[in-house]
């Protein structure tokens, strides 16, 4: 896997800014973990790319580190190798949010990554960047940023505000779209699944994205929040989010919170639901994306 690594940015060197520290110190992915990963990878991608396309990995962590960050980001890159669907390189480096180094890339994806706050300098890069065609794809704590960039949290579609479900909590997931393309690996089945799921706060609305899945509050254990935390439910509307898409300018964002648990990354209909999404936002796989 490519990294990349590069010095911090001139503009906020010159600024006197001080960059947050990173910190992300988790090495590779288990050896027996990626073997599951292979074992569960769909054989190939729902769209045939229109030319090579590349993502931007980012794994910068200025709050919590998941454990399982390296898995994920070896079942993302084993995913684009398997289908031919993309590369990717990874980065722990927001300086590359900038116009020159971002050029080469089709897509960034925030892999869990926690309480980011880019300079003013990368939130324009980076807004240029999605806006000018490209794609902005998150997975779980990608919603754990940008707390004080109201733009950048419209964006991704929402902020983190507690996860009531914790880790070991099964819960019953709801297809709000059986029949949109990302959801097809489902097969019109809501699913069980085992993993913590986040609640968002503002700017997290239908009215801002477009909700594919979501938590299935008539499923008595899931509403009773059993095995989690009840007295952290803050919203009154029973609208839990967990997958959404949504256009921004002329590019594409893809959003799922599931991605907690090292086990998600070798279950092989959620790695679909995955590189669908991918797709989507790298502007391969033409889906529903309008705001109804």
């Amino acid at each position: 896997m490519k990294k990349i690594i590069t010095m911090l940015s001139a503009i906020v060197i010159a600024s006197g800014a001080s960059a947050a520290k990173n910190k992300n110190n988790l090495g590779p992915a288990k050896p027996e973990n990626v073997e599951k990963v292979k074992a569960a990878l769909p054989k190939k991608a729902p769209a045939k790319p229109s030319k090579d396309r590349k993502i931007l990995v980012v794994t910068r962590c200025e709050g919590y580190v998941h454990r399982a960050i390296p898995i994920g980001v070896a079942a993302v890159e084993l995913m684009g190798e398997q289908t031919g669907a993309y590369t990717i390189d990874e980065t722990k480096d927001l300086d590359v949010f900038n116009d020159a180094d971002l050029e080469q890339y089709d897509a960034v994806l925030f892999m869990s990554t926690t309480k980011l706050d880019p300079t003013p300098e990368q939130r324009e890069a980076l807004l240029k960047f999605v806006r000018s065609g490209k794609g902005i794809i998150g997975i779980h704590a990608a919603t754990d940023n940008f707390y004080e960039w109201e733009e950048g949290a419209k964006m991704m579609g929402g902020l983190f505000c507690q996860h009531p479900w914790t880790a070991k909590c099964t819960v019953q997931m709801k297809l709000d779209e059986p029949d949109h393309p990302i959801n097809e690996c489902f097969h019109g089945e809501s699913f069980k699944v085992t993993d913590e799921i986040y609640q968002f706060k503002d700017p997290y609305s239908r009215d801002n994205q477009r909700v594919i899945v979501s938590l299935d509050m008539d499923d008595p254990d899931t509403a009773a929040v059993k095995g989690g935390n009840p007295k952290k439910v803050e919203r009154t509307d029973g609208d839990f989010g967990v997958t959404w898409v949504r256009p921004e300018g002329d590019g594409r964002v893809f959003y799922c919170s599931m991605g907690h648990n090292h086990a998600i990354f070798w279950n092989t209909p959620i790695l679909e639901h995955y590189l669908a999404g991918i797709q989507y936002a790298l502007g391969d796989y033409n889906v529903p994306d309008e705001i109804k």
